[in-house]
């Protein structure tokens, strides 16, 4: 049986010395070496996407891999894709690192200098233990991605005040009405609004997640609350200094937890950059960065765009644009915005009707607004374009009959409640 083998090594000499052996063991197909802690999840995610059978059947992770740690880059694998074996390889042979990768999901250790039976050796126990795992699955095999084919999307803002939460909250309403589960994680830990715009007082919050280690769905149960439109809400902490108890550590296994138990997850990442908050981005399928197109708006968005850049956390042409409030009669117009950042575009402008928020922003129900709004359309239609939704229209979006749709059933469970009511 061949052993497919993707070596994820950041040094030049380190990853030729890996390839140069891997490729001596026998029945063995090494994959070109990625060199970051990104290009693995994301090679690893486009083959899942295919199909199961398309992963690699062992993934070697160097010590010295980065951005990502290597025992955090092992958890996220093995949590994402459980039918891979992942062996480590480090220098440190001591037992409190063994137990930690161990720990970590790590089926394997190979010790630095690489020696040829050990690797072997290694390589053979994790490639049966993943050929036994897919077997075991058998038809299910397509439910081991039931963690990385939950569809993650962060919205990020270029500055405070460019709609990055109302973009937030309603690409997460058109998913949840086109009947797909989904959690809205407002990682906006210090001046999150969620919970405001969706009239919610809920005492949990990401915080009180951040230094459990094993995230049981009865912990996770407790932390989330269910919005009566059937989003579960995970929000930032009332407190905005407990938000610097959320690491990117536990960024990263909260939201593995949440892509594992919901079809999709949106999270409003804010418009500052903090370590959970660039964690959830690197791992997200989709990062949108929202932006007015206005001067300072659109120099701030170039500016995020080339911060995620240099710290790696994500390349330009991997961020969408999303443009909000856009006239035709703006100097300024998407396809320069696009030009400037370097970046993708979303198909979807939303248009400058920020009037019709205005009377459900207050209330605390965005939730409640109307299928009518020209905002609520191409936000609705956004969701469509990355793929969040169930029923697609003609063009590939919800379309108007889903917002309708969406519409009608809240008002007649609101009716029934009015009959009930008046009926007691």
């Amino acid at each position: 049986m061949t052993t497919r083998i993707l070596p994820a090594v950041g040094d030049p000499d380190a990853a030729r010395a890996v390839t140069t052996l891997i490729g001596q063991l026998p029945d063995a197909e090494p994959a070109g070496p990625v060199a970051d802690s990104t290009q693995l999840v994301d090679t690893l995610a486009r083959l899942a996407a295919e199909s199961v059978d398309e992963l690699p059947e062992v993934v070697l992770v160097h010590e010295r891999i980065g951005p990502v740690p290597a025992l955090e880059l092992i958890r996220e694998v093995a949590l994402r894709f459980p039918a891979v074996g992942v062996v480590l390889i480090t220098a440190d042979a001591s037992p409190v690192l063994f137990s930690a990768a161990m720990d970590s999901g790590a089926r394997g250790l190979v010790t630095l200098p690489l020696g040829y039976e050990e690797l072997a050796s290694r390589v053979q126990a994790a490639a049966q233990w993943s050929t036994g795992v897919r077997r075991h699955l058998g038809g299910a095999a397509t439910d081991t991605t039931a963690g990385p084919g939950g569809t993650v999307v962060t919205v990020s803002g270029a500055k405070g005040g460019v709609g990055t939460t109302v973009t937030a909250v309603h690409l997460a309403l058109a998913a949840r009405a086109s009947g797909r589960t989904v959690a809205l994680v407002d990682m906006d830990l210090q001046g999150g609004d969620i919970a405001s715009y969706l009239d919610v007082q809920f005492r949990r919050s990401l915080a009180d997640l951040a230094a459990i280690n094993d995230l049981s769905p009865r912990v996770l149960q407790d932390a989330v609350y269910v919005h009566e439109t059937g989003l579960s809400l995970l929000l930032a902490p009332a407190d905005g200094e407990r938000g610097e108890e959320v690491t990117d550590r536990s960024a990263r296994q909260i939201v593995s937890a949440l892509r594992s138990r919901h079809e999709v997850v949106v999270i409003d990442c804010g418009t500052h950059l903090d370590a959970a908050g660039a964690a959830a981005i690197e791992t997200a399928e989709t990062a949108l960065l929202v932006t007015t197109p206005d001067v300072v708006a659109v120099r701030a968005a170039k500016r995020v765009v080339r911060m995620w850049d240099r710290l790696q956390i994500r390349k330009p042409e991997e961020t969408t644009v999303l443009v909000n409030r856009h006239q035709r009669t703006t100097e300024i117009q998407p396809p320069l915005i696009q030009k400037i950042t370097g970046t993708r575009l979303a198909g979807v402008a939303v248009p400058a009707h920020f009037k019709e928020l205005a009377a459900v922003v207050d209330a605390g129900r965005l939730h409640d607004l109307d299928a009518r709004s020209s905002v609520k359309q191409a936000l609705w239609s956004l969701a469509g374009e990355l793929g969040l939704v169930k029923a697609a229209g003609p063009a590939g979006a919800p379309g108007k009959e889903l917002v309708r749709g969406a519409d009608r059933d809240r008002e007649r469970g609101a009716l029934g409640l009015r009959r009930r009511g008046a009926g007691r």
